[in-house]
């Protein structure tokens, strides 16, 4: 009886009692077979159209464990592979902006597709007619996962693209020390800085049809207050009309007695309270700070609000200036006059300063007697 072959790895199948002193060629070239089949790899340059072959008892390029497509294609191209049961690795490694079809020689529909731009790996079987892709990823192309649980996943990509609503499924979203959420360009949006063994947060909510969306403290203190802190000179501006609750305002309390001429800081402060007695007339002068100028403060246009608490017997203010100097100062008091003595008690000096043009103010200002 004469040899046959094994439907799928057309390895020579021996009748018994034949092929006598060439057993040893052959089962060696059956090994190189079954070889090739398990660990084989093959880089096949394509065309438009690639058939695969397995011919009986001879290496043959539909035989390997793994097939690396190559080559420069100019159009979609379909690679055929035999009808017989088999499982490829397969790498498309083509060059070209065009698809890669493999199917089986006789397999009608659902055949298994690299992209235009899918130069990816495919674990794929033939089941004798027709080649399945097993839908095991390497992720390093465009993939869809469906229900999939990625355990500790670290994604290196420039930009993750999200196909769709990401749902955080009642779990939150950890940020790293500094880092946060950029735009669609790349540039930073919102920053997110930790403290250690944090407790407190903030909490925002949207809102329905007429109600406001609510910005709140949050967290295990029983008393949380929000702050806002501008950059430098940078000011919080509030767009349109606000509405105030309640308002606390920084006072200044010193132990001074009031003479000469008396630093008013309005980034420190909006009340500076002198409780020991004046001992001499004296100069307000409106500041920034001691590093910083009110003209620097203040853009043209803007006004800023505040109060000296003078304790007091007879002394008063002589005069109001800017940055340490009365050009381009005017001064308007309340009644038409600058005063022009003091009062027993506590004399308020209130002001408002308007930057009408660069360096240039008008302060409205009042005394007032408390005792």
């Amino acid at each position: 009886m004469a040899s046959t072959f094994s439907t799928d790895l057309k390895i020579e199948l021996m009748a018994t009692g034949e092929n006598s002193g060439t057993w040893g060629a052959k089962t060696n070239t059956n090994l190189d077979l079954v070889q090739q089949a398990i660990v084989g790899y093959e880089l096949i340059t394509i065309t438009a159209n690639t058939t695969l072959v397995m011919t009986d008892a001879t290496i043959s390029n539909a035989r390997n464990a793994v097939l690396d497509l190559s080559g420069t294609i100019n159009a979609n191209s379909t690679v055929n592979v035999p009808n017989i049961e088999k499982t490829y690795i397969v790498k498309n490694s083509t060059s070209g902006a065009f698809t890669v079809t493999l199917r089986g020689a006789s397999q009608t529909t659902n055949f298994v597709t690299f992209g235009t731009t899918d130069k990816t790996v495919k674990l794929v079987y033939m089941d004798g007619v027709n080649v399945i892709d097993t839908a095991f990823d390497t992720l390093t192309g465009p993939a869809t996962l469906t229900n999939k649980t990625l355990t500790s996943p670290t994604i290196n990509t420039a930009t993750l693209s999200l196909g769709a609503s990401m749902d955080t499924n009642g779990f939150d979203i950890a940020f790293d020390n500094n880092t946060g959420i950029d735009d669609d360009s790349g540039n930073e949006q919102i920053i997110f800085s930790k403290t250690a063994s944090a407790v407190n947060e903030v909490t925002l909510a949207n809102a329905a049809t007429g109600n406001n969306p609510n910005f709140t403290a949050s967290g295990s203190d029983a008393n949380i207050g929000i702050n806002f802190t501008p950059k430098v000179l940078g000011a919080i501006t509030f767009n349109g009309t606000g509405k105030i609750q309640q308002l606390k305002e920084k006072v200044s309390v010193f132990a001074t007695a009031t003479t000469g001429t008396i630093n008013y800081d309005f980034l420190t402060q909006a009340v500076l309270f002198h409780t020991t007695t004046a001992t001499g007339q004296f100069t307000l002068n409106l500041r920034g700070s001691s590093s910083t100028t009110l003209n620097d403060v203040m853009s043209t246009g803007e006004s800023m609000t505040g109060a000296f608490l003078n304790t007091n017997t007879t002394f008063y203010l002589s005069t109001i200036t800017v940055d340490g100097t009365s050009t381009n100062v005017t001064n308007e008091f309340q009644g038409g006059s600058a005063p022009s003595s003091g009062n027993a008690g506590i004399d308020t000096y209130g002001f408002t300063v308007i930057k009408t043009a660069t360096s240039t103010f008008t302060i409205l200002a009042s005394q007032t007697q408390f005792n």
